[in-house]
């Protein structure tokens, strides 16, 4: 992988390893790994996979989530779901290690389907690192940073700022906590892909992300900055979400239309 997080033929590479997992979340993967094979089984799981910053070997003890991604045979049920957050409420409480287990479930079909081949396959061939069974990556492409990822993976933000809105002025500062995170995340990623086809590259580092995009958005580099600091450090101020919801992400939205036009409808 190069500086621009490609490999030799200019293709994204998979940013995350088993191999990089730091020392202190060993026994954390090892533990979702046994849990999800014994609530699961062969009969409903295909393949699970961890993402973020674990597998990129960058999380910081006390303060980073375990990301898990369950492939499963067939469409999720209400069971599955049951199952899904009982996993994550038992794998938070035992790992001071981790704030928060967050677990997604998808079928294989919707995962390999044409609709989503450039947001999440690309998810699973890119970002999601195999745990269990068979790596649902080698039936998908390989993937460059073209305005076509860019379209299909961040090109739906408009459809988020109504809900941000509402949260933002929730009364519960958990909430807004939960929020600023969650919107800090989620406008650095889009930020980063806004540019990604003319940086021509791709990275998960918020740093990177906030560099690069000031590059081509020197205006915004500051709140770019304060969004990469909120994702890291969540707040409930309202100035920040302020800042955050009813300043960038509008923009962010607008630009995005403007190069790279809007993501694909789902059902």
């Amino acid at each position: 992988m190069n500086a621009q997080g490609l490999d030799t033929d200019g293709c994204i590479a998979r940013e995350g390893s088993l191999a990089r997992v730091r020392p202190p979340y060993a026994p954390v993967v090892a533990a979702a790994r046994e849990r999800i094979a014994a609530c699961f089984g062969p009969e409903r799981l295909h393949s699970a996979y961890v993402y973020g910053s674990i597998p990129r070997g960058t999380a910081v003890p006390g303060v980073s989530d375990l990301d898990l991604l369950l492939a499963l045979h067939h469409p999720p049920t209400p069971a599955d779901r049951r199952d899904a957050r009982d996993l994550e409420a038992a794998l938070d409480s035992s790992f001071a290690q981790v704030d928060g287990v967050s677990v997604l479930l998808f079928d294989t079909a919707t995962l390999l389907s044409e609709r989503e081949r450039y947001d999440l396959g690309w998810f699973v061939a890119c970002l999601c690192t195999p745990l269990l069974g068979e790596d649902l990556a080698e039936h998908l492409p390989r993937y460059r940073p073209t305005s076509l990822l860019a379209r299909e993976t961040n090109g739906d933000l408009a459809l988020l700022l109504p809900g941000w809105r509402e949260r933002a002025g929730d009364l519960d500062p958990a909430v807004r906590r939960r929020l600023a995170r969650t919107a800090g995340r989620r406008l650095v990623r889009t930020g980063l892909t806004l540019v990604m086809p003319r940086w021509g590259g791709w990275t998960s580092d918020l740093e990177t992300s906030v560099e690069v995009f000031a590059r081509y958005y020197p205006q915004r580099a500051d709140a770019m900055a304060l969004a990469a600091r909120t994702a890291r450090n969540p707040t409930d101020d309202p100035e920040v979400l302020a800042v955050l919801v009813d300043a960038l992400a509008p923009w962010l939205a607008t630009e995005y239309a403007a190069v790279h036009g809007l993501k694909a409808p789902r059902p």
